[in-house]
């Protein structure tokens, strides 16, 4: 017979015992951090800093499908789409709080998984879990994360910044991660009708990854630090190139020109692209959740970051009167439509 590990109720512990549970391997990695978990609210010093905060929210059925989503990498996959805002602002993060709903089919061994990948997440980026809050749910699990970083005020980057003719950059490549939900839900759709067939995930883990465990470009900040670069504006593609632009345009007061040619992709995400017949530009366009940084800097800046293999020029400002415009390979200009993912409109992201 086959040996099946326990399920602990959560019943059993409780809120303040899940809650000591959860907390007791927790360990303090900052001293700005004074006070953490175990008091009405976290106390933080920053007497020389500027702090920046941001929230996220991610709801079983509209963000994620446990179906095919490892809670692991979930919890993991939560703290990094928070931080990835925080190096979007040139800062640094520092310390997170976590508050979820979850239903009573959650054991206490699956909460507990959930966040071994919220700690491992903390651990490689170096912030401190401070506190967050517990609560029932009737409709499944939902995942709030809060991100607190830190930056002085000469090296903070805001979407407002671009000006004409500054480049426009972006780090890594993108449509990957969309190519990866794709892959996911395909697999998915073929286990409903068959539940014995094994997923068909070879040639492609590096798109399964850019969906399941993302990473923030805390080293991309860094290494505009090295190069004595200061991003003009800087803004996280979370939604897809085309919504980002858009947002840094309007911010800004400017337009953009982003040459197709220069949009990178990865070989697998234009591998699978094509399987699907689908356009791998549209993925890198629309798709979103790549995480990657769109940033400008001065032109001055060209002939350092053209050696960098992690940063591709794609663009350049223009007058706000030209708009954001794709420059096709065959030379037509394209308006950006901001065709994101909507979660209020859409449903079942990763």
């Amino acid at each position: 017979m086959e040996n099946k590990q326990k399920q602990t109720p959560l019943s059993e512990l409780g809120e303040f015992g899940l809650i000591e549970r959860l907390t007791e391997k927790i360990q303090l990695k900052n001293t700005s951090t004074l006070k953490g978990v175990g008091d009405d609210a976290a106390v933080l010093n920053y007497p020389d800093k500027k702090i920046v905060v941001t929230t996220d929210l991610l709801t079983e059925g509209i963000h994620f499908n446990l179906m095919y989503v490892p809670l692991k990498h979930l919890g993991y996959k939560a703290v990094v789409v928070n931080l990835s805002d925080v190096f979007a602002m040139n800062a640094t993060p520092k310390q997170i709080t976590v508050s979820i709903a979850i239903s009573s089919k959650f054991s206490l061994e699956a909460v507990e998984e959930l966040y071994s990948g919220i700690h491992l997440a903390c651990e490689k980026y170096g912030v401190d879990l401070i506190g967050g809050d517990t609560t029932s749910s009737l409709t499944g699990l939902t995942i709030s994360v809060t991100a607190i970083g830190e930056a002085t005020d000469e090296e903070l980057a805001y979407r407002s910044g671009a000006q004409v003719n500054d480049l426009l950059c972006v780090s890594g490549d993108l449509g990957g991660a969309y190519m990866g939900l794709q892959l996911l839900e395909r697999e998915n759709e073929v286990f409903k009708v068959n539940p014995n067939q094994q997923p068909q995930f070879d040639r492609y883990d590096y798109i399964l990854g850019r969906q399941l465990k993302p990473e923030a470009r805390g080293d991309i900040k860094e290494l505009l630090k090295t190069l004595n670069i200061k991003p003009t504006s800087m803004i996280d593609i979370s939604d897809g190139l085309s919504s980002e632009a858009l947002h840094l345009c309007k911010a800004s007061k400017v337009g953009c020109s982003i040459y197709e040619e220069k949009v990178p992709l990865d070989s697998q995400t234009k591998a699978f692209a094509e399987e699907l017949s689908i356009n791998p530009l549209v993925a890198a366009l629309n798709g979103g959740e790549d995480y990657e940084l769109l940033f400008t800097v001065p032109l001055a800046s060209f002939d350092v970051l053209k050696k960098e293999f992690d940063i591709t020029i794609i663009g350049h400002i223009t007058a706000e009167s030209e708009g954001a415009n794709l420059i096709t390979t065959g030379g037509s200009v394209i308006p950006l439509q901001a065709q994101g993912w909507n979660p209020l409109m859409n449903k079942a992201k990763a």
